[in-house]
């Protein structure tokens, strides 16, 4: 049986607001998804200062961040980018779990589109897949689904 390719919409950015907040640990990886993802929404329309990026030491502190620019109304949607890279202790898995609590409440909370790119990655290899190969970029990702999720939020 054959299957239809699902396409994703295609929306311009043009107009829009976006953050981007991007931890700085594991940097090799989230400098690039914070790459890809900025010449995403650049490439679909969005103005140089229409996308504000800001970068905290860890995982952990993306959500605080998130939550005061949702608070703030100024953005029509957020981008929380970050690589967890699991060791030998639990910490990874405690630290993944808060970080996705919180940023699903802050986005149900301020209304406002939160994109959860904060990856929870078993070794580096699955970094180097999701992180700097283009074919599955997850900041590109990240921005794709920003962008229609800031036009479907205008049209409810």
């Amino acid at each position: 049986m054959l299957r239809a390719k699902q396409s994703q919409p295609v929306y311009s950015a043009e107009g829009l607001r976006f953050a981007i907040v991007a931890g700085r640990y594991n940097q090799r990886y989230t400098d690039e998804l914070v790459k890809r993802a900025s010449r995403a929404l650049r490439t679909a329309g969005a103005k140089d200062k229409e996308v504000t990026v800001v970068r905290v030491p860890g995982a952990f502190e993306v959500p605080v961040v998130v939550s005061k620019l949702a608070a703030s109304g100024d953005y029509d949607a957020i981008i929380a980018l970050g690589v967890i890279i699991r060791g030998e202790t639990a910490h990874a898995d405690l630290i993944g779990r808060a970080v996705t609590d919180a940023l699903s409440q802050i986005a149900l909370r301020e209304n406002v589109p939160v994109v959860h790119e904060v990856l929870l990655l078993g070794n580096e290899q699955q970094a180097h897949v999701r992180c700097l190969q283009p074919k599955h970029n997850r900041g590109t990702e990240a921005a794709l689904t920003a962008i229609e999720m800031a036009h479907l939020m205008r049209t409810l």
